[in-house]
């Protein structure tokens, strides 16, 4: 896959986000093609992940995409195959762990800044997707972070 290519997928990831997905729905969506998996599944089997896990301000949302994508690229299918288990988990920690030194966190109230009541007793009802709610929310950005970071894992596997 060329740089160009990669570069597009990120994009979308993006686009996504901006068009009101959720931060793991944008992320999932823009790689699932490469393993078979359509856009409404990708949306679908994602949704539940946005606002850190279901918006309890848990994991981010676009790490989780990132989990979810090293699933679909490596994740054993055997129940037996420790190894293969071992390797998935492997990727997970070196793409989180690129995660958390890109975004200072893997945590969503601590990327939104969230303290206290605000972390603890977050709310299930999702945020309006207004001009405002793209101002003051870091999450674009930490989608386009998460699609590069697997990005940039395809194109090394590549080499």
């Amino acid at each position: 896959m060329t740089n160009e290519e990669l570069d597009k997928r990120v994009e979308q990831a993006v686009e996504n986000f901006m068009q009101g997905y959720g931060c793991c729905q944008s992320v999932v969506a823009a790689f699932a093609d490469l393993y078979g998996m359509d856009d409404l599944t990708a949306k679908r089997i994602a949704a539940g992940f946005g606002g850190g896990v279901g918006r309890l301000r848990m994991m981010c949302g676009a790490v989780s995409g990132i989990v979810m994508l090293v699933g679909l690229d490596c994740g054993q299918t055997e129940g037996s195959d420790r190894d293969g288990k071992s390797a998935c988990y492997k990727v997970v920690q070196e793409l989180l762990a690129q995660s958390e030194a890109e975004n200072g966190s893997l945590i969503c109230a601590e990327i939104l800044g969230l303290k206290g009541h605000e972390k603890a007793h977050s709310s299930y009802i999702a945020s309006p997707r207004t001009a405002e709610y793209y101002k003051k929310r870091p999450c674009a950005a930490k989608v386009e972070s998460a699609a590069r970071i697997f990005a940039r894992y395809l194109k090394a596997k590549e080499a």
